[in-house]
């Protein structure tokens, strides 16, 4: 009589009733993580960004906005400051009469140093022995502009006077955010600051580490994302959007809109112009279109 066949030695085999698998295989993976823990969940992009902007060595240095007449506006229009660097042995006028009064005013920090020294903390720029100090600007999260009625999003705008531009007219014009890649593209620099006129305080501004992700997930919300092209064949005049939310794409100054951020948009459309003229602006571009939006929705 033929004995069993023996099993080799060594290793054991799968158990009875484990359908081929070890014990290991059979045990359950546990319970659910949470959202903030999910790899690709809104949750986890939103606590990794504010890890980020906790982590001290990710921050972002201050900036200095220079120049006398500049520094003015920029303390008339309550651009967040931390300290005033003027230069030893500066020519008083009323400029620096008022930088100095409006300063004290908002209990900043004033301190003398030498041209030498500001030279250097301004980076050698045209400053007229006066500097004013930005702290780094706090970008909100893409995500949370995503139940916004009216968003602009800025396709590799490079000029902080643009960007600035842009936050000012999408404030007066009702939108709830703008959103800025975050490479290749100006942020919001103490120049931007100024030019917002304020606005920057009143408007999130969030940073996005992939703009075309972020606009397809403004789709996934609801959100159509109507790109600004100067060759589409769709014209403002005829662009049908009153109560929806719209989110505006606007293109860079030389390039206008890549092709993955222009294969994102929902619809293209172009400014009608006069033949004479053949482009605008990007932040007067952005005007227009928001202002149209604006009226078409207060006319219901």
């Amino acid at each position: 009589m033929a004995g069993k066949p023996r099993r080799p030695s060594g290793k054991k085999g799968p158990q009875v009733g484990t359908g081929g698998h070890g014990r290991k295989k059979l045990s359950g993976k546990g319970a659910t993580p949470p959202a903030e823990m999910r790899p690709g969940h809104p949750a986890q992009r939103r606590a990794v960004a504010a890890q980020k902007r906790k982590t001290p060595k990710q921050r972002e240095t201050p900036d200095y906005l220079v120049g006398r007449n500049p520094v003015v506006e920029a303390l008339r229009a309550g651009v967040p400051a931390t300290a005033l660097y003027l230069a030893l042995g500066l020519d008083i006028d009323e400029r620096i009469t008022e930088v100095v009064r409006r300063a004290g005013d908002r209990h900043l920090a004033i301190m003398e140093v030498g041209r030498v020294e500001l030279d250097r903390l301004t980076g050698g720029l045209l400053h007229q022995g006066v500097a004013l100090q930005v702290p780094p600007f706090e970008y909100a999260h893409p995500d949370d502009l995503a139940q916004s009625s009216l968003l602009v999003a800025l396709d590799g705008v490079t000029d902080p006077r643009n960007l600035g531009a842009i936050v000012r007219s999408a404030a007066a014009f009702g939108a709830q955010g703008v959103v800025v890649p975050e490479r290749r593209a100006s942020g919001m620099t103490a120049s931007a600051w100024r030019t917002s006129a304020g606005a920057a305080a009143r408007l999130p501004v969030a940073r996005a580490t992939n703009l075309t992700r972020a606009l397809t997930a403004y789709r996934k919300a609801g959100i159509t994302v109507v790109g600004l092209d100067a060759d589409a064949e769709l014209s403002l005049d005829d662009l049908a959007v009153r109560d929806e939310p719209v989110c505006v794409v606007v293109g860079s100054e030389g390039r206008g809109l890549s092709r993955l951020v222009g294969e994102c948009c929902d619809l293209r459309v172009s400014i009608p112009m006069s033949g004479m003229t053949e482009s605008l602006n990007a932040s007067v571009a952005a005007a227009v279109v928001l202002a149209e939006i604006a009226r078409r929705r207060r006319l219901g």
